[in-house]
């Protein structure tokens, strides 16, 4: 049987919002987790380096997994060896491999609604069992351990996201470890999704690896090293799983890009610039955040992390997809439908990404403002 994916709907509309421009449409892309900055300089100009005395083909760099390694270390007081790195071509193949090197056909995987679509799409597409725990408000729609031991059957798997996507809600470190210590008592497989550390206003993000040595750490350079276009990231694999995971991305997808490797080991030694750009989403965070109650949307999720407010508009719409595809067309604003990250009450959410520059971040208060101010308000 072929597995049914539903579509990315904010992809969708990200090739309206191109079109639009080609129409000659200004445009602002806040449908995206994608940063409008580029690659560090310094990463750019090794890049150059690389084109111009290196003919590249299919390899892993032995300095890039042994410095991710140190990077835990220093970040996390975590000590796991470069033979745990697994480099993979962004974050997406390193959800593919966590997920096909411990778990069969048919396994139950449990993590937050809302939550990244693809985490979603990709259980699904692997033929296991999505088990999707509804988070609310009450809990910073995060997970918990309560949520966790809620699930009968237990799952086979978790998936942890924190900071997340689309909430930018972090998981505060006591309620981190008691999930870890219920999955651990259980059997429960540990999947965290890191992506977005680096990227916090105030709260602490702390790795799952500081409680369970045996979890499996997704993570990539396109959101703090701004490196989206390189595709590169990265799997740690606990020992017992290493073998079956360097299989199945040598299998699947060779190697990741040479350049971007190359460049990658660059970017480690230059956070003076990438936290620069965290400085300005701060700034952007701060000025979406104070422009809420012009909008009208008074519930949101707390943004600890990331770059995204997920906004309710309920009292706007109940369908967030068409609501997102109008404000596009009528504004030229793009932002992403919480249909994507929660099938049951994202048809009244959306997202807004301002990991865009400040001065469109206020061009796109400037126009939203009147626009959501002349929306008829549901019954």
């Amino acid at each position: 049987m072929v597995a049914q994916v539903a579509p990315f709907h904010a992809i969708s509309l990200s090739r309206l919002a191109q079109e639009l421009k080609a129409q000659g449409q200004s445009i602002i892309h806040m449908e995206f987790g994608q940063p409008s900055t580029g690659a560090p300089q310094a990463a750019i100009a090794a890049a150059h380096q690389i084109l111009d005395n290196d003919p590249m083909g299919y390899w892993e760099s032995s300095p890039l997994k042994a410095r991710i390694a140190r990077h835990y270390q220093e970040r996390y007081g975590v000590s796991i060896t470069a033979e745990q790195v697994i480099l993979t071509c962004g974050a997406s193949p390193a959800l593919v491999l966590a997920l096909n090197s411990i778990l069969p056909v048919g396994a139950r995987v449990a993590f937050a609604r809302p939550g990244y679509v693809a985490y979603r799409n990709t259980v699904k597409a692997l033929h296991m069992e999505a088990v999707e725990i509804g988070c609310g408000p009450e809990v910073r729609y995060q997970l918990t351990a309560d949520a966790v031991a809620a699930i009968q059957p237990a799952p086979d798997a978790i998936i942890i996201a924190s900071p997340a996507n689309p909430t930018g809600t972090i998981i505060e470190r006591e309620e981190l470890a008691k999930i870890v210590a219920y999955c651990t008592q259980h059997g429960i497989h540990i999947i965290s999704d890191e992506i977005y550390h680096g990227l916090s206003y105030g709260a602490a993000t702390h790795s799952v690896l500081e409680f369970a040595p045996d979890a499996l750490v997704i993570n990539s350079f396109s959101k703090y090293f701004s490196m989206a276009g390189w595709r590169l990231g990265w799997l740690i694999a606990p020992l017992q799983h290493i073998d079956a995971a360097h299989a199945r991305m040598s299998n699947l997808f060779l190697t990741p890009p040479v350049l971007s490797q190359h460049a990658g080991l660059i970017a480690f030694e230059c956070s003076d610039e990438l936290d620069g750009h965290v400085d300005n989403y701060h700034t952007n965070r701060g000025l979406l955040l104070a422009a809420m109650p012009q909008l009208g949307l008074k519930t949101i999720a707390p943004p600890d992390g990331a770059f995204y407010i997920y906004a309710d508009i309920s009292h706007l719409s109940q369908d967030s997809l068409s609501f997102c595809e109008t404000l596009l067309r009528e504004t030229g604003v793009a932002t992403a439908p919480g249909l994507d990250f929660d099938p049951v009450d994202g048809h009244h959410f959306i997202r807004f990404s301002f990991a865009v520059s400040t001065p469109l971040i206020n061009e796109a208060i400037a126009r939203m403002v009147p626009w959501f101010a002349q929306q008829p308000h549901m019954a």
